[in-house]
């Protein structure tokens, strides 16, 4: 788990249907492969360097999404159900 959980739920519910397969094979390794998930948040928070082998377009996408440019209201994680809904 992150340390803030709705910031990588939150993230995965809006971009995971439309990633290609590349794209979810290098989030599958973002999330799997780092020892620490602090350092996830650190880097998609801007506040640590991104190590070179996870600096990818899937990154720059959570560190988009970080930045939350409309101010929406993440206060929790969403409901599950989106994993079972087909692709827009």
């Amino acid at each position: 788990a992150y340390p803030d959980p709705s910031l990588s739920s939150l993230f995965a519910k809006e971009s995971l249907a439309h990633m290609s397969e590349e794209q979810l094979n290098r989030y599958d390794r973002l999330i799997n492969e780092p020892s620490n998930d602090w350092d996830i948040y650190y880097w998609a928070t801007e506040a640590k360097p991104i190590p070179p082998e996870f600096d990818t377009d899937v990154m720059a996408m959570l560190r988009e999404f970080a930045k939350n440019r409309n101010r929406e209201q993440r206060l929790r994680q969403p409901d599950l159900e989106y994993l079972f809904e087909p692709p827009r």
